[in-house]
């Protein structure tokens, strides 16, 4: 039988808040057993899931998509590794697509901004005579 665990134990083990933890809960990522007492018990293996969440949040994953995510995972057993690697694989283009577009911010930052013009509607170099202003409001070379 797996050890179960109580709320501040999981909050504690994981660094995710109570509160968060039952947020997740009621959105069906994670879920508990409650004993008489009315009180939570996780089981053990709920620390790995909760640390599947936070990181697929951290990679910009919205938990509808982590719900989703999850619920590729067996339902008859503790997820072993295979199955956790099974769901990451599938995260390495977006984390590309990600670093990509990071690092297309990084080179605005030292290419515009660090001219200190930052009038993109009268810079001959980056916007001449407002080119991008024809496609639309916002920041139009940001957005593609």
């Amino acid at each position: 039988m797996e050890t179960v665990l109580t709320i501040s134990e999981v909050s504690r083990r994981s660094g995710v808040a109570a509160s968060a933890l039952r947020f997740y809960e009621e959105r069906g990522l994670i879920t508990s057993e409650r004993r008489g007492s009315g009180h939570r018990r996780y089981p053990r293996s709920i620390l790995r899931r909760i640390a599947f969440i936070v990181f697929a949040q951290r990679i910009g994953l919205s938990l509808d998509e982590i719900g989703a995510e999850l619920a590729k995972l067996p339902d008859h057993r503790i997820p072993k590794r295979k199955d956790w690697a099974k769901l990451s694989r599938a995260w390495t283009a977006r984390i590309d697509a990600r670093i990509t577009e990071l690092e297309r911010l990084r080179d605005g930052l030292t290419e515009c901004i660090g001219c200190g013009c930052l009038s993109f509607d009268r810079c001959q170099l980056a916007n001449p005579k407002d080119s991008a202003g024809r496609s639309g409001t916002g920041p139009r070379y940001w957005m593609t």
